[in-house]
C-alpha cells in the first residue's frame, strides 16, 4: 500500500508540473513581451519533474549509485531554484 501510494503520488507530481509547465509556455508563446515565462517553465521543469524522473529512471535503467543519483537530483533542483530566483529578479533585463 505504502509503495502504491509513492508511485501515484510521484505520477500526480510529475503531472501537476508539466502543466503548470505547460501553461507557462502557451504564455510564452502568447507575446514575445514575457521571456521570462520560458526560464519559469524551464525552472520549474528542473526544480519538479527532472529530479523525480531521475529517482525512478537512474536505478531502473543504470548502475548509478545512491551518491550519484543524490548529487544529480540536487544539481538538477539548485539549477531549477537558481533559474526561477534570477527570472523572479530580473535577470533576463540585465
Amino acid at each position: 500500500m505504502i509503495a502504491l501510494t509513492v508511485v501515484v503520488l510521484t505520477l500526480l507530481s510529475i503531472s501537476l508540473s508539466v502543466g503548470i509547465a505547460l501553461v507557462l509556455l502557451r504564455g510564452y508563446r502568447r507575446g514575445p513581451g514575457h521571456p521570462g515565462m520560458l526560464y519559469l517553465a524551464v525552472g520549474l521543469i528542473l526544480l519538479t519533474t527532472v529530479p523525480e524522473l531521475l529517482r525512478i529512471g537512474l536505478p531502473t535503467l543504470t548502475s548509478v549509485d545512491a551518491v550519484g543519483r543524490s548529487v544529480l537530483v540536487s544539481g538538477s533542483e539548485l539549477a531549477g531554484l537558481g533559474i526561477i530566483l534570477w527570472t523572479v529578479y530580473g535577470g533576463e533585463s540585465q
